[in-house]
């Protein structure tokens, strides 16, 4: 099969030695709440950029995006600090989708920070409560426009009218659903409900839809059960507003990279070729500015 060129948007790196930096998942004491102990198995190891360049030799990789990893970090610079090292030596990541705490009243001196380094080009927030209703989140999030900075949020169907409210309130940002909004069952019901909230959201016109994760809730996913998954994403966002990732290597515990990329080409076949390098890597890089 003949591989498209990939923009990975959703990678990972950690190294567990570095003093500066603390990854509060890859804790002994951490229990992922979806994955389940065998999220331990990460732990064994550090994952650099070398590690991440070496595994997807042969996939036709051509750029990635590294998503925030270092929960708990006191001062989530020192994340973005060690990336662009990592990015001065290796080329990888191409972008660094970084932490900041959005509703920290003084959130702003970080993301200034942040932004000395020249591959920042996004901020994940984990916040917490009701936050897309929350006025000192809105606060927060107001200033990714300031920075031309693109907003990473896991966010699942039941609050996808708050997101498109939100989003609306801010047009000039755009926003990357993280792992096509987390779908945690597989259960027709379910794919009912998230289908609507993801039809929600894509009435917002700044919503990305990162098409990604999803063998976290189906460990033993195949072609066939992510298909209708990844083809509603399309459907509701459009290929001019969907793209790409792995996961990795979080979905390594399920999966080859390979098999991961070959079936997105499998499931995206039909598409002309103009979309499919649309999803694939030039959404990404026009979304990114990579």
């Amino acid at each position: 099969m003949d591989k498209l060129k990939f923009v990975d948007t959703h990678i990972h790196h950690w190294d567990l030695n570095n003093p500066d930096i603390h990854y509060a998942a890859l804790q002994p004491d951490y229990l992922h709440p979806v994955i389940g102990p065998r999220f331990s198995e990460l732990r064994k190891s550090n994952y650099f950029s070398e590690d991440f360049i070496r595994e997807t030799r042969g996939s036709n990789v051509i750029k990635a995006v590294h998503v925030e990893a270092a929960s708990g970090t006191a001062n989530p610079v020192n994340e973005s600090k060690w990336l662009q090292e990592s990015a001065n030596r290796t080329g990888f990541p191409h972008a660094i989708v970084a932490h900041a705490n959005l509703k920290d009243p003084d959130v702003e001196s970080t993301l200034a920070q942040h932004c000395e380094y020249p591959n920042v080009r996004g901020i994940r927030d984990h916040s917490d409560g009701n936050y897309l209703v929350d006025d000192s989140f809105h606060r927060g999030f107001s200033l990714l426009e300031k920075y031309d900075l693109v907003a990473s949020l896991e966010v699942r169907w039941p609050d996808m009218y708050k997101l498109r409210d939100m989003l609306n309130k801010f047009p000039n940002i755009t926003m990357v659903l993280d792992h096509a909004g987390f779908p945690l069952e597989r259960t027709k019901e379910y794919f009912m409900n998230w289908r609507k909230g993801m039809r929600i959201l894509s009435e917002a016109d700044n919503a990305i839809c990162k098409i990604s994760g999803l063998g976290m809730c189906d460990f033993n996913w195949t072609i066939d059960t992510i298909r209708p998954w990844v083809l509603d994403c399309i459907e509701a966002f459009g290929t001019d507003r969907c793209v790409f990732a792995t996961n990795w290597p979080v979905d390594k515990l399920f999966s080859t990279y390979d098999d991961v990329i070959d079936s997105y080409t499998e499931i995206i076949s039909e598409f002309s070729i103009d979309e499919k390098i649309a999803m694939f890597s030039g959404n990404a890089e026009r979304i990114y500015r990579i």
